[in-house]
């Protein structure tokens, strides 16, 4: 993970898409607060899956959080211990065992997250960035899920976002989707909440079809239990990685000891793996599990490590904010 400034230095996100300027959001009327929307618009020189040509995305820049650690604040609203697990069954298009733990090594297993996983291309303060995202069980077969910061940041929605499903070597062999429109927890939108550091998209069809029809879909867990067997891929693109390669870690998690309420894992993915997912009851064979959490953040002093927000009430608000698009 590459060090930064602050006390904390996040990982990377990787998709793409065009957004507008001022960002929309509404209340839920009752229950939990609406999650952040961002539509989006075309690019200035035409549509934002375009503008990714393969020599854009193998020099984008992978996405770092910096000084994180004096907004991690106090989980409000977090789902109280004792709530029950929530479970979304993946869906998927027809189409040996790892060694576990893994701190970080090249996924040569395949299966069906090498087509659901991708990089995530945007824009971010006049500069072309990445983040990884993954494709889930969705009621528009257009959801991806990534990181609150992969969306937004310092106050600004990305640009020309755009979600490349199976991304290698600066290829698109799923296609580039471009965001419809972009999304992320209301304590993401408010204060950029480590604990609340979750953000999806909904991605245009492409060709006539929707995403998780041409790469099928993973499912989701939310309220998932703190010290189990996750697995957690992404696309990392700061030193030692290129963003060329897709990386994954596996272990037992632990909840954040420090200043959020995250799952933590041993990994040393850097920065462009932002937004990659977390998966329970992930089987290897397959390729398939159940989201419950995204890559976030590390500590600088703490190398080796990554953390995840905690999927609970208000990652599946969103979640279900987005699937309804």
């Amino acid at each position: 993970m590459r060090k930064g400034a602050g006390a904390l230095v996040a990982v990377g996100a990787l998709l793409g898409l065009v957004v507008q300027a001022a960002p929309a959001s509404a209340d839920s009327g009752g229950g939990a607060p609406r999650s952040a929307v961002q539509h989006a618009a075309e690019a200035p020189d035409g549509p934002a899956a375009g503008y990714w040509t393969a020599d854009r995305m193998r020099k984008a820049a992978p996405l770092d959080l910096l000084d994180i650690g004096s907004r991690a604040v106090e989980r409000a609203g977090k789902a109280v211990p004792g709530a029950e697990e929530l479970k979304v069954p993946p869906v998927l298009p027809d189409a040996g065992t790892k060694a576990l733990p893994e701190g970080g090594g090249p996924w040569t297993g395949g299966g069906d997250v090498v087509q659901t996983s991708g990089r995530v291309f945007f824009t971010f303060d006049g500069r072309n960035a990445s983040c990884s995202g993954n494709a889930v069980t969705s009621a528009n077969a257009s959801t991806v899920i990534t990181a609150g910061h992969c969306v937004k940041y310092q106050g600004s929605w990305h640009t020309n976002w755009t979600f490349v499903p199976g991304y290698h070597d600066g290829q698109a062999p799923h296609g580039r989707w471009a965001a419809d429109k972009t999304l992320t927890t209301p304590q993401w939108e408010a204060s950029e909440d480590m604990n609340f550091d979750v953000g999806a998209a909904v991605v245009k069809p492409l060709d006539g079809k929707k995403l998780t029809d041409v790469v099928g879909g993973q499912g989701l867990s939310f309220n998932a239990p703190y010290n189990s067997t996750m697995y957690a891929f992404g696309f990392p693109a700061a030193d030692p990685y290129d963003g060329e390669k897709f990386i994954y870690c596996s272990g037992t998690t632990f909840k954040d000891f420090l200043l959020t309420d995250d799952h933590g894992l041993s990994c040393d993915m850097t920065g462009g793996s932002s937004g990659g997912p977390w998966f329970t009851e992930f089987d290897e064979a397959s390729g398939t599990g159940l989201q419950a959490s995204v890559n976030s953040f590390g500590y600088v002093f703490l190398p080796g490590t990554m953390f995840g927000p905690y999927f609970g009430a208000d990652a599946q608000t969103l979640y279900e904010t987005a699937q309804a698009g």
